[in-house]
């Protein structure tokens, strides 16, 4: 017979379904405050609408779905900042209205023109040396500085490994669309593992567990 799952769902403020099942009770308790710590640390609740995890000591099994939010589009340098040519002074200059994407942003353009031809007055503004400042700025505006997927996806994966027990160094994930699915194990994973977390994505999907 099937062993008995406790099971905790409870609503996080930004999650709309969030659930731990596991044969024992204690370790359902310790790792739904794993999770709620990881997704607090990392700021990956406002990113996810539900979450479920299973936990199968018998098997040395971890299992978690997560169906995403809409995690918004692609981000160009017209949307964090204005920029303008300076034609005389042979310049374009960048003036940043979103701080949170400096980083992502220096490091387009030392590719782009190479650290010597950029200079940073101060913290809200970059300056390129350029023969074309008008065609650059063009391009500058248009160019995409960061992927909230590509960003988002490295943040679950990390999510994922924290929340898994240790020694469960084999793993499996899948993430298409707004649909995350991780498995891990002590062991080979098997086929039917992989399916049962389809299954339990499935289940969030269509709104809840039967």
């Amino acid at each position: 017979m099937p062993q008995a799952m406790w099971r905790s769902e409870v609503r996080m403020d930004s999650l709309e379904t969030f659930v731990v099942e596991s044969a024992i009770d204690s370790e359902q308790e310790f790792y739904r405050k794993i999770i709620e710590d990881n997704l607090a640390s990392l700021k990956l609740a406002p990113a996810i609408g539900r979450i479920k995890v299973v936990l199968k000591p018998e098997d040395s099994l971890f299992q978690m779905a997560i169906i995403l939010r809409d995690v918004g589009t692609k981000v160009t340098t017209i949307d964090i900042a204005d920029v303008e040519s300076k034609p005389v002074a042979g310049e374009v200059v960048i003036s940043i209205k979103k701080e949170q994407y400096i980083p992502e942003l220096l490091v387009k353009l030392w590719e782009r023109y190479g650290k010597a031809n950029i200079s940073q007055p101060d913290r809200w503004t970059v300056t390129i040396s350029t023969d074309k400042p008008a065609e650059e700025a063009a391009f500058i505006k248009e160019m995409m500085v960061a992927d909230p997927r590509h960003r988002l996806h490295e943040n679950l994966v990390d999510f994922a490994i924290r929340a898994t027990p240790e020694g469960f160094r084999v793993r499996y994930h899948l993430y298409k669309g707004n649909h995350f699915v991780f498995v891990a194990s002590e062991e080979a994973l098997k086929r039917e593992w992989i399916e049962e977390a389809g299954a339990m994505l499935d289940e969030l999907t269509e709104g809840g567990e039967k």
